[in-house]
């Protein structure tokens, strides 16, 4: 960003002699750095699965790939009769289908850099994000009103979710969801995982729902304008406009209605806000902004937690935690049962954090008030890893080092920030690599 500019070679040189000073004290520590652990070997499924193929040498002929995952087909043909798939479904489905090898190159990536909150929520809640879904609302008002009086979800809610998922249907991808599915399948590497989807998938072509080519999504399989898995597809996708099939990649009565009835499901509590931005008291112990500690919002207020309309009462929350996506020097929101259901959507802060805001600026409510802390930047992966072995090194047990911010972590980055003196926001800079690389 322009404002950073000038502070960039500085930044460069402060992460370099972190991250050098890091590895030197990991390399002089008597315990050795945390191993990463292998995943358990998925259990068996009772019927005969096909057995997972190893992926095949980048210099290998293409013609063999695609016979090996023929191969594959074949197998899984077989489990799929057994599980009551029909012929005419599965020659629908798996004749002429192709081995993609760009999903096999995205599910193994993994991103070195990761966005900070603010960056996400820059374009998640973005001004003309927010726009074109103030148009959408309005177009759909009828339809909206007619899902939150059944479901007891806001139209605001189901349209954010529906702009942040495909940005109101203009991207929801455009590979086959079949042709994703098996090849994950195929691949091995969650080939479990990728057979109940797959198999989800012939489902849903059975019954009707959808033809094979207009079945498509992400790579992963996730489809349509809200981007349901097959499995969550057939637990929770209605048929509103009544023409027999539930149809969430042309028929926005069925996008709303799904997406509606998916929350309901997972516990959405009509009538609740999804969460609050806050202001917190001087001396506010931040450990307890962990996400995990709940208590109604009187409580909180009780401790001197305010809205940020200075006078304005907290919502009336029963079971409520305070976040600070940023650490202490970011915003502080309180969030409730709802925020947690959002969740069950996509189990990541920023998205849930991003469909609430968005959800609130559609209704002509206020953004982000509180300033995000701009000039820090995000621990990149490699760093992370470095930062778990440390602390786990100093003994704060912050698990298997595998560069994932987990509760783990940030629970042993409070342990050693209140070891020390700091804050306990359990929010990982450069600065705090560098106090941990300091002997």
């Amino acid at each position: 960003m322009p404002h950073a500019t000038s502070r960039l070679p500085h930044r460069l040189s402060y992460r370099a002699s972190a991250s050098l000073l890091l590895a030197a004290f990991i390399a002089g520590c008597a315990a050795p750095p945390a191993r990463m652990q292998t995943q358990p070997a998925p259990t068996a499924p009772r019927t005969a699965a096909p057995a997972p193929v190893a992926p095949v040498a980048p210099a290998a002929d293409e013609a063999r790939i695609q016979q090996d995952f023929e191969r594959w087909v074949a197998q899984f043909r077989t489990q799929a009769r057994a599980a009551g798939i029909e012929e005419a479904t599965l020659h629908g489905a798996f004749d002429g289908a192709s081995y993609l090898p760009q999903v096999v190159e995205r599910d193994r990536s993994q991103a070195e850099f990761v966005r900070a909150v603010w960056d996400y929520l820059d374009t998640a809640v973005s001004a003309q994000r927010v726009a074109r879904g103030q148009e959408r609302l309005q177009a759909l008002r009828p339809q909206l009103d007619a899902v939150a009086a059944r479901y007891g979800v806001p139209g605001e809610i189901v349209v954010a979710i529906w702009g942040m998922e495909s940005n109101y249907g203009a991207n929801y991808g455009d590979i086959s969801t079949i042709d994703a599915l098996a090849t994950l399948g195929f691949e091995g590497r969650r080939a479990g995982w990728a057979r109940e989807q797959l198999m989800a998938a012939l489902k849903i072509l059975q019954r009707g729902d959808i033809p094979r080519d207009r079945m498509i999504g992400s790579w992963a399989g996730a489809m349509g304008q809200t981007q349901f898995l097959p499995t969550v597809f057939l637990a929770h996708a209605v048929d509103a406009d009544g023409d027999g099939r539930r149809d969430i990649w042309d028929s926005m009565a069925d996008v709303t209605a799904s997406t509606a009835n998916f929350l309901q499901h997972s516990g959405w509590q009509a009538g609740q806000p999804w969460g609050v931005e806050v202001r917190l008291p001087p001396g506010f112990d931040l450990a307890r902004a962990d996400g995990q500690q709940r208590q109604s919002a009187s409580q909180w207020a009780a401790e001197g937690v305010r809205a940020m309309d200075e006078g304005t009462p907290l919502p009336a929350l029963a079971d409520a935690s305070i976040l600070l996506p940023a650490g202490a020097r970011g915003p502080a929101f309180l969030v409730g049962p709802n925020f947690r259901t959002i969740l069950r959507y996509n189990n990541a802060t920023s998205y849930a954090l991003g469909v609430g805001l968005l959800a609130q600026r559609l209704a002509g409510g206020p953004g982000v008030r509180a300033d995000w802390p701009r000039d820090l930047q995000p621990l990149s992966r490699a760093e992370t890893i470095a930062l778990q072995q440390a602390l786990n090194a100093r003994g704060f047990g912050a698990g298997t080092a595998d560069g994932l911010l987990g509760p783990a972590t940030r629970d042993a980055i409070r342990r050693w920030q209140r070891s020390v003196g700091e804050p306990a926001d359990g929010y990982p800079t450069v600065q705090l690599l560098q106090r941990l690389a300091t002997p």
